[in-house]
């Protein structure tokens, strides 16, 4: 059986910003669990969406915006950390006036279309 080996990536490398659309940067996707960062310039957003099936923990890396947890608003600056029950209706949008980025991790995937870059 062949050992499981530590993985190590640059942090910085998943910092990138479009000034188009919002990005996302896989940085791990590991059995049942992907973990990823979401890019926003500022007026970006996410729109609502679900993740069924999953648990959703997001700590806001830089920046500040808006976490919308079924339609309730949420003002979110760096630090914050939150979870989410994949069964929640979840989106977010960057009214700041400076990039946006959070580090996010999924548990529990139910496919692999949730675990790719865009």
């Amino acid at each position: 059986m062949e050992a499981v080996k530590m993985e190590k990536k640059s942090f910085a490398q998943s910092i990138e910003y479009n000034e188009k659309q919002f990005t996302k940067r896989i940085l791990f996707n590991k059995g049942e669990s992907t973990v990823f960062v979401l890019n926003f310039m500022p007026g970006q957003e996410l729109p609502a969406h679900k993740h069924s099936g999953t648990d959703v923990y997001l700590l806001v890396l830089q920046g500040k915006g808006t976490l919308f947890i079924n339609g309730d608003p949420s003002e979110v600056t760096a630090k914050d950390v939150i979870h989410a029950s994949g069964e929640e209706e979840f989106a977010f949008q960057n009214n700041g006036d400076e990039p946006a980025s959070l580090y996010v991790m999924l548990s529990k995937i139910p496919n692999e279309r949730y675990a790719q870059d865009i």
